[in-house]
């Protein structure tokens, strides 16, 4: 009797995949992450001022995104796991298309608040039914795109890779805020609304080159012998070797928890950190608009939020192009290294008196953000087996989620009552992500090792 061929070693056993992801197909990745950022930062360029010109206090126009972020920290796990079974790809498309049609919704609930059509409040009720469907559908794009680069890189890159990944949001924080005032067409009626129409615009033109020029890789069942793609002629062409070892990892792992011991530390650093983070953006446009006296003329107030904003997104680009490679930072050391800095960022911001140190207070910060976030998604990737790449992808995007929950609002809350309660509570929870780090965190050298 002849015997079958032998079985698949367990994922979490054979060899990582070893060759790098290649350029055309990084780039369309970096496109999705990218489109999405500079849409997000662009629409929080405007909308303090929308919010001024609609009589609200600044705390229900940050409470306005809860709905949403609470949908994201629900939805992002559940489309990571579908993305284990239908593909990286096709979730992709589902997010792109989640922003695309939530943008046009916001932009035309703003709108009609804006011309008189609906009062304040509808308006933001409007806005943020609108909203959450960037929260249900959009949460499945960021969760595919970290999984597919993790799982086709090796350990010791993957820092630096999924850094890569990252300064997409950087580089859309740059291009958003940037953009959003030159968005602003009064002459054809849409006035603040207009980067929300036009992002949802350039969010289509990236739908479709995702769909045309980035291979599928819906999963295989396993096989023996070589892996092939399905061709609609019958005639198979063969995998890359980074697609068939992926494959080969078609049995499912067990569900990932947020209480997994190997996960516990980066949960706690990404969670309470990323809090900190959400503060600091929640605050920082009302915080231009109140130091530089512009409450009386929130039309002018999209400029110099830009500015403020830019400012970080570029300091954010120096943390993950240049200096997380440059000293080939691992995740322990990314994550304290840049809680440390943000904390310092935060306390010069708060001190700042004209647009020239707010902005330096917000690069700091953001400077220090930019280390960090790519320190605990990286730790969070490498502290667990191939195998559960989707699952961490989806702990990790819906982490991201829940610090935008509440954060923003407590925070802008806070600081609408005294500026040191706002940004001393920033200041303790950056205090606490590194003192828990400090003596938590497992050592780079222990997480970048191959494990064969």
């Amino acid at each position: 009797m002849t015997q079958g061929p032998p079985p698949s070693p367990p994922a979490e056993t054979r060899p990582a995949p070893t060759g790098a992801i290649p350029p055309s197909r990084m780039a369309l990745l970096f496109m999705v992450m990218l489109v999405t950022a500079a849409g997000n930062t662009a629409m929080q360029s405007v909308m303090p001022s929308i919010g001024t010109a609609l009589q609200v206090e600044d705390v229900w126009i940050s409470l306005a995104y809860s709905w949403s972020a609470l949908l994201w920290v629900v939805c992002a796990p559940f489309w990571a796991r579908r993305s284990d079974q239908r593909g990286r790809k096709a979730m992709m498309a589902l997010g792109l298309v989640g922003f695309i049609v939530s943008f046009v919704l916001c932009g035309a609930a703003l709108w009609a608040g804006l011309a008189g059509w609906m009062s304040a409040l509808w308006t933001l009720a409007a806005f943020a039914a609108a909203r959450s469907l960037y929260g249900g559908f959009g949460s499945a794009a960021p969760p595919a795109v970290q999984a597919y680069v993790a799982s086709r890189t090796p350990r010791a890159e993957r820092t630096q890779a999924l850094s890569l990944i990252a300064s997409s949001f950087g580089l859309g924080t740059v291009i958003g805020p940037a953009l959003a005032p030159l968005m602003v067409f009064p002459f054809l009626g849409i006035g603040l609304t207009g980067p929300f129409i036009c992002f949802a615009a350039i969010g289509l033109v990236a739908l479709v080159l995702l769909r045309w020029r980035l291979p599928n890789d819906e999963p295989q069942y396993a096989a023996r012998g070589q892996a092939v793609a399905y061709s609609s002629s019958g005639s198979g062409a063969p995998l890359d070797p980074q697609e068939a070892s992926e494959s080969e990892d078609a049995a499912e792992p067990p569900r990932l928890s947020w209480r997994d011991p190997r996960l516990r530390p980066w949960v706690f650093a990404g969670f309470f950190g990323g809090h900190a983070q959400a503060m600091v953006l929640g605050i920082s446009g009302f915080l231009v608009l109140d130091r530089l006296g512009l409450r009386e003329t929130p039309a002018e107030g999209a400029g110099p939020v830009g500015l403020v904003l830019m400012s970080g997104a570029i300091a954010t680009l120096l943390a993950q192009w240049g200096l997380i490679p440059r000293f080939d930072l691992g995740p322990r050391a990314a994550t304290l290294w840049g809680i440390a800095t943000a904390a310092f960022g935060t306390v010069v911001l708060a001190v700042a008196g004209d647009l020239h140190l707010i902005a330096l207070g917000y690069a700091i910060a953001s400077l220090g953000f930019g280390l960090f976030r790519p320190g605990t998604t990286a730790g969070t990737s490498l502290a667990v087996t191939r195998a559960e790449q989707g699952q961490a992808s989806g702990i990790v995007a819906s982490l991201a989620g829940a610090s935008y929950i509440y954060a923003p609002a407590l925070g802008v809350w806070l600081y609408g009552h005294s500026d040191w309660l706002g940004f001393g509570l920033i200041v303790a929870l950056c205090a606490a992500v590194l003192l828990h780090g400090w003596t938590a965190l497992q050592a780079d050298k222990e997480l970048t090792k191959d494990r064969t």
